[in-house]
């Protein structure tokens, strides 16, 4: 597929720029792959469309807050510093991007706070992307505390405001557990400790994988030919717990439920030779498009993305081109409010 085809007339005041005051309230938006009917919900919902046995695989990353701003030795500027990732724990090596890029040389040193954090500049990577170490002698659970002191929620830019104190706990999905992500796993959002104890009583099993979410996931794709784009590698881990709850509900012809899109590409990334989920701990780079068969999940929730996103076109992908373009193009009529503090779809 092409670029193009995912090309939308969304208008900016359809990007949701605040949650909605409870998870559970948002629209949730129903699509019938079989039928092609379109159900119009409240998002707490969702447990109607669940029965005893069918599994919902939720992704536990925890977002930090990934932010910094500091300042360069001896002239001051203020510099934005982004944490992608940790290369090396001992040493406090991370790859970071830094803003603005043309100020930031290899043997810089950049200040955080009242100095409470040091970092030095040690080689380029991309025209924004920086390798830093911080120069810190306290325990991993010290400097992991100065970070989340210092630092600022990792709200993405196309959320047109600035970050807030209240972005720390609603952008942050309730059974967030493991360090690591820059982003939330935005599908998960929506649920409560309500809507999950409902799943419960059900039979619902819910059960957690980890893939911690990088800006890659937000990268614009600049290549019309679909098959051209690369993306960023995230880490993922999916014990033997969850891997045998999947496959028993594989086996019993249950629903199984990919919350979110991160969720779907952990699980597609771990198929055995006889299409059933294995534990894995492991990188993914794969990029799901139209056309792609799924071997794990035939259910997903996941947000409204926005146009020519990867996002949209793993989602589409799922539903159906078709389907889906007309679910969009519904959602804008129908007032439904898009990205990352947006409302949801389940497609069945």
């Amino acid at each position: 597929m092409k670029l193009s085809a995912f090309k939308l007339e969304l208008p900016e005041d359809k990007i949701a720029k605040y949650p909605v005051e409870n998870r559970d309230e948002s629209k949730l938006m129903v699509l019938h792959r079989d039928t092609g009917e379109i159900e119009h919900k409240v998002f707490k919902d969702i447990v109607d469309y669940f029965d005893e046995g069918d599994v919902m695989v939720n992704n536990d990353t925890k977002v930090f807050p990934a932010r910094l701003y500091g300042q360069k030795e001896k002239t001051g500027a203020q510099i934005e510093v982004f944490l992608l990732r940790e290369l090396n724990s001992e040493m406090h090596l991370w790859d970071v991007l830094v803003d603005p890029a043309r100020k930031i040389r290899v043997g810089n040193k950049l200040y955080f706070g009242e100095g409470e954090l040091v970092a030095e500049v040690i080689d380029n990577t991309t025209s924004r992307g920086r390798t830093i170490r911080f120069l810190y002698d306290g325990s991993d659970e010290e400097f992991y505390k100065t970070i989340d002191t210092l630092g600022e929620t990792p709200l993405p830019r196309t959320i047109p405001r600035e970050t807030e104190p209240e972005d720390r706990e609603r952008f942050q999905t309730i059974y967030a557990k493991h360090v690591g992500a820059v982003a939330a796993p935005v599908a998960g959002l929506h649920f409560t400790h309500q809507v999950l104890k409902r799943l419960e009583i059900k039979g619902v099993d819910v059960t957690p994988i980890t893939l911690h979410i990088g800006l890659g996931t937000f990268r614009p794709v600049d290549v019309e030919d679909l098959t051209k784009h690369k993306m960023d590698s995230e880490n993922y881990t999916i014990l033997d717990p969850t891997a045998d709850i999947v496959n028993k509900a594989l086996d019993n012809k249950k629903r199984v439920c990919s919350i979110g899109t991160t969720s779907m590409r952990a699980l597609e990334s771990s198929v055995s030779a006889s299409d059933r989920l294995k534990a894995n701990s492991a990188w993914t780079d794969k990029f799901i498009f139209p056309p792609y068969e799924f071997k794990i999940c035939n259910a997903l929730v996941t947000n409204f993305h926005l146009p020519e996103s990867t996002l949209l076109m793993q989602a589409a992908a799922f539903a159906g081109y078709d389907l889906m373009m007309e679910a969009y193009q519904t959602a804008i009529k129908e007032d439904y409010r898009f990205f990352s503090y947006g409302d949801a779809m389940l497609i069945i």
